[in-house]
């Protein structure tokens, strides 16, 4: 039976969840981690790798790469589940409210103009908030290593004086 997780494209490529993917190796060229939390958060924010910073983060929509293809980073170990929503929709209600507020105590609107400005305004910052909160999240769970992320730091420069 297929796995119902899978989409055509996963299974056109051989990809399945219950293989693991390669694990990030020490190469040659390491990737410049970033040096806070906030800054890997920015670099989900961006939709970028938060290790490397120098590929997409999300194949689909709100669908991550399986592995970044710069730093081989593997991403199957994200759960982000709800938390994005509730972020996306926090946030939405948060930038949202101040216009239903000025437009219900300063415009004279009618109740369907009132809901023919709100509505999509609350449509397009849930959804346009939706992708950088999951790369947001993502990024937060990477830097702390749960779910089976390595737990990776940028290291200080070895003094060579060796003092």
């Amino acid at each position: 039976m297929p796995d119902p997780t899978q989409t055509k494209a996963d299974r056109a490529r051989g990809v399945h969840e219950s293989e693991p993917l390669e694990c990030p190796q020490a190469s040659a060229n390491p990737p410049a981690l970033p040096t806070s939390l906030l800054a890997a958060m920015i670099r989900g924010l961006r939709g970028a790798c938060p290790r490397c910073a120098k590929s997409r983060l999300f194949v689909r929509f709100l669908k991550p790469v399986p592995q970044c293809p710069q730093c081989s980073q593997n991403w199957t170990h994200q759960r982000a589940d709800d938390l994005p929503a509730f972020v996306a929709i926090f946030l939405t209600g948060f930038l949202v409210l101040p216009l239903v507020i000025g437009l219900v105590l300063n415009a004279e609107l009618s109740l369907l103009a009132i809901l023919a400005i709100v509505l999509p305004a609350m449509l397009v910052t849930l959804v346009g908030s939706l992708q950088p909160a999951k790369g947001a999240i993502i990024a937060l769970q990477w830097w702390f290593g749960m779910h089976g992320f390595a737990k990776e730091r940028r290291t200080a420069p070895s003094d060579e004086t060796g003092t």
